[in-house]
């Protein structure tokens, strides 16, 4: 080994956010200026690690990054460890470890949400040095307060809905708009909330039909001519239909109140990272690197309270942080009339 100097990946897998490139700048720059060590990006998630795609992050490509939305690195969905249809096993963790040996890694940072912090522990278990880092939009990670992403999607929801309280207003209209969340109803609770939504449906909360038509209809009663209706897409509902289409048709079936649906889609995911996520992913890649340094692997990234600590990647893989009944943000809406469905 010698004088070598510690070599690095990182990689970013699953869906894209705001903030990821951040995170790859906080991790790069740390690990070179701090730590004396060599960064080397790996393309496309985890299949750039089977396919041996691997390019230097030198301090150069790292400038200028912080503040655009994607990943420099690409992304895919490729899980290494779940074999392809018609194969009964896999051989991809066995060639990531070759490769990842080959390449002379001595680290290799995830930057990932749910299913690949779960994909980091299992090549943690197969002996390579890993540490990950957790970001979603959906701010569903277990182990952390935060993702970064979140804040991001919740500045773009929350000004979605903005712009619907107009429309809304001026034709008198029920404006159902559907934000993302399969699982977990974050950014709908948090987005309804800054925004003023009248009715905030999230997955984890069971809904009455009946109840969100008669608080329509109630409203309408006292002379309140619209109203703003947020769904996850997550929601209960018939397969095959958008969350904002089902609830929008019943709401009109239901109440006869004219109602249109907004679905706000990708657009959740673009464009570049809110201030307080640029400043969280990059807090996270420098822990990251300090991580590496101290040779804390099998870990990942997380915020507690406001400090950002390390947890094992084996109590966070497959797990959801979901949003409880009892959370502060449902129990002031109620009081303030917000109605959540029951």
């Amino acid at each position: 080994m010698g004088n070598r100097k510690t070599r690095i990946g990182i990689l970013s897998a699953g869906g894209d956010c705001p903030g990821i490139n951040a995170a790859i700048r906080g991790v790069g720059k740390t690990a070179i200026v701090e730590y004396g060590m060599e960064v080397y990006g790996i393309a496309n998630g985890f299949s750039g690690l089977v396919d041996k795609e691997m390019f230097a992050l030198n301090e150069e490509e790292l400038s200028g990054i912080l503040t655009v939305g994607g990943t420099i690195l690409g992304t895919s969905r490729m899980k290494p460890f779940k074999p392809e249809e018609g194969d009964t096993v896999t051989d991809k963790p066995q060639i990531i470890k070759k490769n990842y040996e080959d390449l002379g890694l001595d680290a290799l940072v995830c930057i990932g949400g749910n299913g690949t912090q779960k994909t980091a522990n299992l090549l943690a278990n197969e002996g390579l040095n890993v540490v990950g880092i957790p970001k979603t939009i959906d701010n569903d990670v277990y182990g952390t307060d935060v993702t970064f992403g979140f804040d991001s999607a919740v500045w773009i929801a929350t000004d979605a809905i903005d712009r619907l309280h107009t429309t809304a207003n001026s034709h008198k209209r029920v404006m159902v708009i559907e934000v993302m969340g399969h699982h977990a109803g974050w950014i709908a609770l948090y987005s309804g909330i800054a925004g003023g939504g009248d009715v905030i449906l999230i997955p984890e909360m069971e809904y009455d039909l009946e109840v969100i038509a008669n608080c329509l209809v109630e409203r309408n009663r006292k002379g309140k001519p619209y109203s703003i209706v947020v769904v996850a897409e997550g929601i209960e509902k018939p397969k095959k239909k958008s969350a904002a289409a089902y609830i929008g048709k019943k709401i009109t079936k239901m109440t006869g109140l004219e109602t249109r649906e907004t679905i706000l889609g990708y657009i959740q995911r673009g464009g570049s990272p809110s201030p307080s996520d640029r400043i969280l992913a990059t807090r996270y890649g420098a822990y990251a690197a300090e991580l590496i340094h101290k040779r804390q692997f099998g870990t990942m990234v997380s915020l507690q309270g406001n400090n950002i600590a390390a947890v094992p990647l084996a109590e966070v893989g497959g797990k959801l942080s979901l949003v409880e009944h009892d959370h502060h943000l449902i129990t002031k809406g109620k009081r303030m009339g917000v109605c959540f469905g029951k």
